[in-house]
């Protein structure tokens, strides 16, 4: 359930109630959110409780160690002298600036996948087959790693390149206007990624005819939302993992269901699921968090105007860094942005969060099925820490908590939901064997 939301839309009664009564309904003269939420949080034993909040915490720490990791790389890769030395020699020899800027940015990046290398394989791959969240063997991680790789190499030197042509050309604005290009440059890649860069990673197949496709298409067209495109990948390569989009703008938009949404979950989560995601697409938040990140990006620029000049005369120019503009100032400029963004790291996920709060509420309003989205946050709770104490909600999620979501739910079953009953959920499906 990734993406973001908000408050949403009544529907037509042709989509109306499916929440599938499960074993062991109890009637109640007065529906009690907190009891009936209960029984959802307890379908997490206090072992998988336990493995979901540990892992959750690590992954927290390991956020910071990771962008504390690249402001030392960036360091090294500085005092190694290398992009100083093919920037004087492309020069000598004559390069245009921005071929020159290509080159250096290309060889940047490539160090610095190499040298995250032995760390990402314990992040990414090591630690989530540890905790049963990888079914990819080793060579099939390294395989899409390589994948991403050859993306980075291909786009971050045209990015960093049209960054280093706005330093160039605007030297006082030039945060302004690389906070404009960078905004250009993310709905440019939300537009074709879809269609050129997920493909490159999974398959995918059309949802079959029946009465799940024939839901997902009613509530499509109730929220004018096209439904050409009802795609359905297999993430379960990846992980057991449940999610959903409706990703792409214009002619790329497209329906997305993983099949571990289709073939691990009912109808009821999966379109109480499905429901949310449209929210995203009607409240326009792939818009609204383009500007967002526009904006940020505007602060961060800002920032770094006032902190890379001292950071270049204190170390940079001893290593041959000549000015901000300077191809070889990259590693400076980089290692700050990631610092720099770990401190925004709050803001980023309080403006997340908020979305999908309000495409949590959509969601509900539309799917009308509260426990179907109750259960399909249980299965997210796999993997997030279930109930964290409000502060750490607050700093450190960029999606509402499981008891958050679970609560929301059944507090909309009682609002909308005429004579509520609680209901026994039925245990969660057990992962599955990671592939070996």
């Amino acid at each position: 359930m990734a993406g973001a939301g908000f408050a949403g839309k009544r529907v037509i009664a042709g989509i109306g109630m499916a929440g599938a009564i499960m074993p062991g309904v109890a009637r109640a003269a007065a529906f009690d959110v907190d009891h009936a939420a209960a029984r959802y949080l307890a379908l997490l034993s206090p072992e998988a409780r336990a493995r979901s909040d540990a892992y959750f915490d690590g992954q927290q720490w390991l956020g910071v160690v990771s962008s504390l990791i690249t402001v030392v790389l960036c360091w090294l890769v500085l005092r190694s002298g290398l992009l100083v030395r093919l920037r004087d020699a492309m020069r000598r020899q004559g390069w245009r600036p921005w071929v020159i800027m290509v080159a250096v940015s290309a060889t940047f990046l490539a160090c610095l996948l190499v040298l995250e290398l032995p760390w990402s394989i314990y992040v990414d791959y090591w630690r989530e087959r540890r905790f049963g969240l990888m079914n990819l063997g080793f060579g099939g991680w390294l395989s899409e790693q390589a994948i991403a790789a050859l993306i980075t190499l291909l786009v971050g030197p045209l990015v960093l390149t049209v960054i280093n042509a706005v330093m160039r050309g605007f030297p006082r604005l030039w945060w302004l206007v690389g906070a404009g290009a960078v905004g250009v440059m993310i709905a440019l890649f939300s537009l074709v990624a879809p269609v050129f860069i997920l493909p490159l990673f999974n398959s995918s197949h059309d949802l079959a005819p029946g009465p799940l496709r024939n839901r997902i298409v009613a509530m499509a067209n109730a929220q004018h939302i096209p439904a050409d495109h009802i795609d359905v990948f297999d993430a379960s390569r990846q992980s057991d993992r449940i999610s959903a989009h409706v990703a792409g703008l214009g002619p790329t938009v497209r329906i997305s269901l993983t099949d571990n949404l289709v073939n691990r979950t009912g109808p009821a989560e999966t379109v109480a699921v499905v429901g949310h995601e449209m929210g995203h697409y009607v409240l326009h938040h792939v818009w609204r968090m383009i500007g967002f990140m526009t904006l940020l990006a505007g602060l961060q620029f800002w920032l770094i105007t006032r902190l890379a000049p001292m950071a270049i005369a204190l170390g940079g120019r001893r290593h041959g860094v000549r000015g901000l503009d300077d191809p070889a100032a990259l590693p400076v400029l980089v290692g700050l942005f990631s610092a720099i963004s770990l401190l925004f790291l709050p803001v980023t996920n309080t403006y997340v969060r908020s979305a999908e709060n309000e495409a949590d509420v959509f969601g509900l309003d539309l799917a009308r099925e509260p426990d179907g989205f109750a259960r399909a946050a249980m299965q997210v709770a796999t993997f997030r820490k279930i109930a964290p104490p409000a502060w750490e909600e607050a700093l450190f999620y960029d999606h509402p908590s499981g008891r958050t979501r679970v609560t929301r739910a059944m507090q909309w079953k009682k609002d909308h939901v005429p004579d509520a009953t609680e209901v026994q959920p039925a245990p969660l499906p057990a992962a599955q064997p990671s592939a070996r």
